[in-house]
């Protein structure tokens, strides 16, 4: 059931209320106002009542919409991890204050798991929207000027190499068993920890390729092959778990829903382990570095090799992200790219983008040089845009770099503050 948005005050917190509402932060006062708006409570509510039928009036009582709000942009916003959200809204006055929760339990980091995911790409698409629109209503966002760029946000995950997927696959795997088994007449489900061996193997692999002589690399293929088998043994027994579930004939004492879950993430992890299969012996004995849909991670398995041609980082494991920036800093567009994308091919979706939010072209856009072709400055100009200022790549004619030096392509973004931007930065600080 989802809670209230409204809540009451506990007696002998009011003391200390007023004292904690004289704690001040420059981050969070300004977006403490934007997150009152109603309208984006409401699309939380109603993705949160959209998890079941019955959720708006049956069940344990959740979290409040707007707490999942503010609790999900506090996260974002110091880019914690969901045991440091839990940990910092215990223990500091200002983030009890601005997420609502007060005197109140907090919830512990599992919850805040479970409920963020309900929190679907399309919903915060409609969110970053009504935040848009908002900028648009109070003058702030005119859509006169726009920058395009691209970004690469990193996945929390471990360097990629296929021995230690292989191992975190065996390890997801046997987890599950485990619990599986745990719910089941004593001998129903018989599970081998592994780890030792696991252990042992990647410590074989790690020695081996810091030489590149062919006794180094028979061995290195020698405890792939060692591993491979050990991770295919322990899929072959999860299927089999998979199967006997389904078909009930595992004699179950405990919870049977539990276990059921535990069979669905195995079901989940089964094919990218076996995928991590294919690609480990496609790369170690076919030589092949290059395998269609290949796994970086089990557990962010959308992660996929960005190069943006960084010296310090050549290779980032992520997804790249196109972000649109108009007047004060608000983001008015984005788009999570698929591979490692050229940048010439993201400025006009930009500027279609932008027509369709703003309802007009802007008067000047601009990217950086990687965004630059002769097709996009045309076709921006056709599309109404009067100044196009993208740095071209390679040697200058004698005109082109006349029109470099110009004010407004230098420094495209310089110009008096108006009005709306100086009452806007008063009362929100930016979006």
């Amino acid at each position: 059931m989802i809670d209230t948005t409204t809540h009451q005050s506990w007696l002998f917190y009011l003391p200390l209320a007023q004292q904690a509402a004289l704690l001040k932060d420059d981050l969070l006062d300004p977006v403490d106002a934007l997150l009152a708006d109603p309208e984006l409570v409401g699309l939380v509510r109603t993705c949160l009542a959209g998890r079941h039928p019955a959720s708006t009036r049956t069940g344990r009582t959740g979290i409040a919409p707007d707490r999942v709000l503010r609790c999900c942009v506090l996260k974002h916003l110091k880019g914690w991890s969901f045991r440091e959200l839990e940990r910092e809204l215990r223990s500091n006055l200002i983030y009890r204050r601005f997420t609502r929760f007060d005197a109140e339990v907090t919830p512990d980091f599992s919850t805040f798991s479970r409920v963020f995911a309900v929190l679907s790409p399309a919903v915060t698409e409609q969110i970053h929207e009504r935040v848009v629109g908002v900028a648009r209503e109070r003058g702030v966002a005119r859509g006169r000027k726009v920058r395009v760029d691209t970004t690469v946000v990193e996945s929390n995950v471990h360097y990629p190499t296929d021995s230690t997927l292989l191992g975190d696959g065996i390890r997801v795997l046997t987890r599950g068993l485990v619990r599986v088994a745990a719910e089941c007449r004593r001998g129903a489900v018989d599970v081998v920890n592994h780890g030792r061996a696991v252990k042992y193997r990647l410590l074989e692999i790690s020695r081996a390729a810091k030489s590149l002589t062919m006794a180094s690399r028979q061995r290195m293929r020698d405890s792939y092959q060692k591993l491979v088998a050990l991770t295919r043994r322990v899929v072959r027994h999860a299927r089999d778990v998979v199967r006997r579930v389904a078909s009930g004939r595992l004699k179950v004492v405990g919870d049977p829903l539990h276990v059921h879950a535990q069979a669905g993430l195995l079901q989940h992890f089964l094919p990218l382990v076996e995928q991590v299969i294919a690609q480990t012996r496609a790369r170690v004995w076919g030589g092949d570095r290059h395998v269609p849909g290949k796994i970086l991670s089990l557990f962010e398995p959308h992660t996929q090799v960005i190069r943006k041609g960084k010296a310090h980082k050549p290779n980032e494991f992520g997804r790249l992200v196109r972000l649109d920036e108009v007047e004060h800093g608000v983001v008015s567009g984005y788009q999570v790219l698929e591979g490692n994308a050229a940048d010439t091919n993201s400025f006009l979706p930009a500027l279609d983008h932008h027509q369709a939010c703003f309802g007009h072209a802007p008067d000047l856009a601009t990217a950086d040089r990687g965004f630059f072709s002769a097709a996009n400055e045309r076709e921006a100009q056709a599309r109404g845009v009067t100044q196009v200022a993208l740095p071209a790549r390679g040697p200058l004619s004698r005109t082109r770099a006349v029109r470099q030096k110009h004010r407004w392509f230098r420094f495209p973004w310089c110009g008096p503050p108006t009005k709306a931007s100086t009452a806007f930065s008063g009362t929100w600080g930016g979006v």
